[in-house]
């Protein structure tokens, strides 16, 4: 029988579920989660960000595509709980973004919310729709598609 997932989950446990560290891990913690359905995961947005050294001086702007990312992140952690595994095993790449819209900026202070629900699942690759918010607002979507890599 398996474990039921204690939240929140924090940082050192979400670098059991993800390949990624520092400075691209992109999700701080995991707040909501649906096995094989949805994932409300964190990322706390500082200035101490490294991207935002050139993503603009004087003008701090986190770079959409990395939203997208930690959209596709919190996609990973989804799958990694849904099926009780560790990023020990499996590698999820990602293969294809669709429909991406960036709303507003993202910038130091910002706490941005990435709500992930899995549109599909066909053997081993997934579908899923992102949501980024800040403070309740949308800033940014897409459909995202990850596949596991035969390694």
């Amino acid at each position: 029988m398996s474990q039921p997932v204690q939240l929140p989950i924090d940082v050192p446990a979400i670098q059991h579920l993800l390949p990624h560290r520092y400075p691209f891990l992109l999700v701080d913690r995991v707040v909501e989660f649906e096995p094989h359905k949805r994932v409300l995961a964190y990322k706390n947005v500082t200035a101490n960000e490294p991207f935002f050294n050139g993503h603009f001086p004087g003008h701090p702007v986190m770079p959409g595509v990395l939203v997208v990312e930690a959209l596709a992140q919190a996609g990973g952690i989804l799958t990694q709980l849904s099926t009780q595994s560790s990023a020990d095993g499996r590698l999820f790449y990602l293969v294809k973004i669709d429909g991406a819209k960036f709303v507003k900026m993202v910038v130091p202070g910002d706490r941005l919310e990435l709500d992930v629900t899995v549109k599909r699942v066909i053997r081993n690759v997934a579908i899923y729709t992102g949501i980024a918010r800040v403070d309740g607002e949308q800033v940014a979507c897409a459909e995202i598609v990850c596949a596991e890599s035969k390694a």
